[in-house]
């Protein structure tokens, strides 16, 4: 007779899928199976459900975060994709983080909650992953986990708002929040209008409706090829976006039994697409930081000084605030992401594959022709003639700094004016509005100590307010520069990002008030006219000491995070092992 099977032995011992993946250790395998079928089952699953293939789905709702505030019925709808295919569904918890409620900054957090996204994949079983995120900072923070865990992922993103009404004009959040707080700082509105406006900027749940960040990253993540086609425009509150999930959920199963994991997806040629599109998009600044992050999980490294000459190629085609009109749910009307990539389509990579399996290339091509509209724009007939985003260098920044030159000022892209300087968030806050502040329209606003360990976690502060004289005398851009990030639904003649920071004694820690400061886009420059034997006798003068921390998260924050060049990422979260620089 043949010998009877052990229960709860494999039948093939090499089988790792499904409820076998990552079985807990208790010395005995087989037990480690029997155990967790035991407490699983006690949630009345039956042993059809669990020899699925099993999807986790990520759940980032939280009462915090309104950006998320549809994740109930996004998961209800892959809930349904994923059973629909013959898998089982099942959601589990990770942190969430929103930008407005998150201190000192939705930044600060994103490399944590990308080590709780990459430690709950390893830990819990699941053969594919559907990652819902949307605001800022999640959907980075999910691509970085799910890349450094390897596993089949596929991005869900919850939407963006959409758009009210104030007084007869259409406002969302969020560079229409910005436009009527200068107004009201200004004088130019009272207070009664700022409460007024503040109820219509946010009309519904999502994300901002603008070119922000996360309508970026929506975008780069649909042109990495991690999402649905057509995933990335769908508002929150639609029929549309509730579709994409019930298919996003249908996909990862597909993903599951083909084994299509984030490597595959993940490629040089995804990379340079998301730059391409970035730069086409009008994005947000912060996009750069986040695909730096996220390429270097895959052990590549985004070539600032390539980025900048793709930009020289890549016009401005979305017509979307702050560096055109419209915003998300028009793009969405006009076709989304497939009507830009249709237009784009000899600047990328066609060959890149999507988690659908099929190419870029093949999906546009699926897409269809289109039909028209007037939120993207032909490429003979662009918003802006060359990419939203240009690297600066410079003795002020050796390693690099950038400037959103689709929504600055084109009379103050070459411009040399006195450094008036700010040494931190709190000198800013104290003197900005200070009728004695000694500045003028020409001048230029230098903050310091708000890079990655000057604040710490690099807040959007770099959209420094022009001082409140001057703006009530009608000013309304002047050249601003920092170590700090700014929001992509801002605006201005912005230079971000200076690298190294001054908190670890980069050139910027040794600007003094009346220096002279030359910014040429032209010429790709920022330039502190002074010498450099000037500069060396500052630094021994006045010697930096890097922020430290006694304990907990804000320690291992600031003994590990890296530059803004290098995506403001943990050093130890980075790949292992250099795969080279993107574009390739």
């Amino acid at each position: 007779m043949p010998t009877p099977k052990f229960p709860f032995e494999p039948d093939d011992p090499k089988d790792t899928s499904g409820m076998r993946k990552g079985l807990t250790s208790y010395g005995d395998q087989g037990f480690s199976l029997f155990l967790r079928k035991a407490f699983i089952k006690g949630a009345g699953f039956t042993d059809a459900a669990l020899d699925r293939p099993v999807v986790g789905i990520a759940d980032t709702g939280s009462a915090y975060n309104p950006c998320h505030g549809n994740a109930p019925q996004l998961i209800e709808a892959v809930k349904r994709g994923v059973m629909l295919a013959g898998g089982l569904p099942m959601d589990f918890p990770t942190i969430s983080i929103h930008e407005s409620f998150a201190a000192p900054t939705s930044m600060y957090l994103r490399n944590l909650m990308s080590m709780d996204t990459e430690e709950m994949l390893r830990a819990q079983p699941m053969d594919a992953v559907v990652l819902i995120g949307g605001c800022d900072k999640t959907v980075p923070a999910q691509l970085m986990g799910a890349a450094s865990a390897g596993i089949p992922s596929i991005q869900l993103i919850t939407g963006s708002m959409l758009t009210g009404s104030h007084r007869g004009e259409r406002v969302g959040a969020c560079t229409d929040c910005r436009r009527y707080w200068a107004k009201f700082r200004a004088g130019d509105i009272e207070a009664e209008e700022t409460v007024d406006v503040n109820n219509q900027l946010v009309a519904s749940v999502g994300t901002c409706s603008v070119m922000g960040t996360a309508s970026t990253m929506a975008c780069v993540a649909e042109a990495l090829g991690m999402t649905m086609p057509g995933g990335a425009s769908p508002p929150a509150v639609t029929a549309d976006r509730i579709r994409i999930a019930e298919q996003t959920g249908a996909q990862a199963v597909q993903m599951a039994r083909d084994g299509l994991s984030i490597d595959k997806v993940l490629t040089p040629a995804a990379f340079e697409n998301a730059m391409r599109v970035l730069l086409a998009i009008g994005g947000s600044t912060n996009g750069i930081v986040h695909l730096a992050a996220i390429a270097g999980r895959m052990g590549l490294e985004i070539d600032l000084a390539a980025l900048d000459r793709m930009g020289r190629e890549t016009p401005v085609l979305l017509d979307l605030k702050p560096s055109g009109q419209h915003y998300m749910e028009d793009f969405h009307k006009a076709g989304g992401m497939a009507t830009l990539l249709r237009e784009l389509k000899p600047l990328l990579k066609l060959d890149a594959l999507t988690v659908t399996g099929r190419t870029l290339g093949e999906e546009i091509e699926r897409a269809g022709p289109g039909f028209p509209q007037d939120v993207v724009r032909p490429a003979s007939r662009p918003i802006y003639p060359q990419g939203a985003i240009a690297v600066l260098r410079g003795n002020l920044a050796p390693g690099g700094a950038i400037i959103k030159q689709s929504a600055a000022d084109p009379k103050l892209m070459e411009h040399e004016g006195r450094a008036v300087v700010f040494e931190n968030v709190e000198d800013l806050a104290e003197r900005i509005d200070s009728d004695a502040l000694d500045v003028t329209p020409e001048d230029v606003l230098v903050l310091k100590n708000i890079g990655p360990k000057g604040a710490p976690g690099m807040p959007e502060a770099g959209y420094l307010p022009i001082p409140r004289k001057l703006a009530r005398a009608g000013v309304k851009d002047m050249v601003r520069i920092s170590d700090g990030r700014m929001s992509g639904t801002a605006f201005g003649t912005i230079v971000l990002h200076v690298t190294p920071e001054s908190a670890i004694g980069g050139p910027l820690a040794h600007v003094r008030n009346g220096d002279r400061i030359r910014l040429s886009v032209a010429s790709r420059e920022i330039t502190l006219l002074v010498s450099d034997e000037e500069l060396a006798r500052r630094a021994k003068e006045s010697p930096v000491v890097a922020p430290t921390a006694e304990r907990g998260y804000r320690k291992l924050f600031l003994q590990s995070v890296t530059q803004a060049d290098q995506g403001v990422d943990f050093d130890f979260l980075r790949a292992p092992h250099s795969l080279g620089k993107v574009p390739q």
